[in-house]
């Protein structure tokens, strides 16, 4: 809705520039609006002496706090790396949303209590045409918010802003129920206003739990989704000059903060200087294609010794064989006095069942009577991000 007017107030700037532009802008306009809805549904409160109404109230008051921490979060995590913080400030911008969830489930909790004492004492609200109108009027510009906050979040991909626009939304319908109960109270005289309250504060305490878990996610990290690993794997898939990839390691210290290693197969005939210029190339795209920091580690394979590759297809065509249809990497084959020594790793799926010493020899023992005599040295690696 406002994503061609946020992309034209943002442009020419770079990705770090243009990130801290809209966030900055949407914590200012969340800050007064906020304000402005907060001062209309106090109003409405005080006037009709409804305790929803006033809980709707503070929960936009909470909603301006909120969009002052946005600002500050923005504003750090716009800092540049420092030598006390290496990767940068970005993070700081889940802290903002983790304290912004505080203030929520405490505003949540004072309201709880108010409401419930409402229904004891069973206090009625005097409400007129004048409430209505405000809480109407606060219903549009709260659609209104929800849908700027989405269009800058699309914009610049910021789970903050996300969980800003869908607060605004939450609000919506909030303070639809709210309306609908001074509307039954009005015309019926029933007092629901202490239960419509109740409702309300639950759903705010359940909504900063809520937030409280998104924001602990992206301070402790979390596994990428299956779209950002399946575009990691597209990337990798068109650099024909390397044999294979694994290990794939993804560390966010931010929305524009991204690290990753992965090992890279590579044909061991190679010189050291041609295998860095293979890495270094892989890395300079991932940087300026996908704004990701990867550094590469190199695996040498034995592709040029024919006794090594029979055995390289024999174990594969081993694995291959297995219903589970195992995937390997980091193979090595070394001649020992008396025997091979044979190690790789196995990439296990996550629903198999069976253990991993289960596993261990069952594959070592088809490939003795394969192979011959050997040492099989098996890694299990049951937590592999990239399906190759």
């Amino acid at each position: 809705m406002f994503e061609k007017w946020l992309d034209a107030y943002a442009s020419h700037t770079t990705s770090e520039k243009k990130r801290y532009r809209i966030g900055t802008l949407s914590g200012i306009v969340g800050l007064f609006s906020n304000l402005i809805l907060f001062f209309i549904k106090l109003i409405a409160g005080w006037l009709s002496g409804s305790v929803s109404i006033l809980t709707d109230a503070i929960n936009s008051l909470s909603d301006t706090a909120s969009s002052v921490l946005t600002l500050l979060g923005f504003k750090i995590a716009a800092k540049p790396a420092d030598k006390e913080h290496p990767y940068g400030h970005q993070r700081f911008e889940y802290i903002s949303g983790f304290l912004v969830s505080i203030i929520i489930i405490f505003v949540g909790f004072q309201f709880l209590t108010t409401s419930i004492e409402r229904i004891i004492n069973h206090s009625k609200l005097e409400a007129s045409p004048l409430i209505f109108v405000l809480l109407i009027i606060s219903v549009g510009a709260k659609v209104i918010q929800g849908f700027f906050y989405r269009s800058a979040a699309d914009t610049i991909h910021s789970t903050t802003l996300r969980s800003a626009a869908q607060d605004s939304f939450n609000d919506v319908y909030t303070t639809i129920i709210v309306l609908a109960a001074s509307l039954l109270e009005f015309f019926t005289g029933w007092t629901v206003d202490g239960y419509a309250g109740t409702l309300l504060a639950i759903f705010i305490i359940y909504s900063g739990i809520s937030m409280i878990r998104e924001s602990m996610d992206d301070l402790l990290g979390t596994r990428p989704n299956e779209q950002e690993l399946a575009e990691i794997q597209d990337h990798f898939e068109q650099f024909d000059s390397i044999l294979g990839y694994h290990d794939l390691l993804v560390h966010n210290y931010g929305p524009n903060k991204t690290f990753a290693s992965i090992h890279i197969e590579v044909d061991d005939s190679w010189s050291l200087t041609q295998a860095h210029v293979v890495s270094d190339h892989i890395e300079k795209h991932f940087k300026d294609v996908l704004g990701i920091d990867l550094v590469c580690h190199l695996d040498p394979i034995a592709v040029q010794n024919e006794e090594h590759t029979r055995i390289y297809r024999e174990v594969k065509a081993i694995l291959k064989s297995n219903q589970l249809n195992l995937k390997f990497h980091d193979f090595r084959v070394e001649e020992l006095e008396n025997q091979l020594k044979i190690s790789f790793d196995i990439d296990v799926p996550e629903k198999t069942t069976a253990s991993n010493d289960q596993l261990r020899a069952s594959i070592t023992r088809d490939i003795i009577l394969k192979v011959g005599p050997a040492e099989v040295v098996i890694e299990v690696d049951r937590l592999s991000l990239l399906k190759h």
